[in-house]
């Protein structure tokens, strides 16, 4: 599994302290360095089975220099979304995490975690 991380957010670490307590097999992504395409971000929305605003953190300040709240939420936004999350990853909501069974979950709580583990 790979896990989306900013290692500045506490939901990030408290993720990892517990893969690293189950003994997860995983691969860290820092992904405001290494910074998702927008091919990527899309196949992450496909396992997530949500769309691009479900993963925008709205209330970063580089949401609100765009507008964000003011956007569509429909599918002929989508696109216009996306490439606003590569080229501000800031606004991807962290932690995300794929699961072995191709699958993703956003990590935010214990009980997620638990939930990709066992993927």
């Amino acid at each position: 599994m790979e896990i989306w991380i900013n290692p500045a957010c506490s939901k990030c670490r408290s993720a990892l302290t517990l893969l690293d307590a189950e003994g997860a097999d995983y691969t860290v992504r820092r992904y405001l360095e290494d910074v998702p395409s927008e091919d990527e971000i899309r196949g992450v929305l496909e396992r997530l089975g949500l769309e691009p605003w479900d993963i925008t953190r709205t209330g970063e300040a580089d949401a609100k220099e765009l507008g964000l709240k003011e956007w569509p939420r429909d599918a002929g936004s989508r696109d216009r979304w996306i490439t606003a999350l590569a080229e501000h990853p800031k606004l991807i909501q962290r932690p995300i995490i794929t699961a072995d069974d191709g699958t993703a979950v956003v990590g935010r709580t214990d009980e997620a975690v638990r939930d990709a583990l066992s993927r």
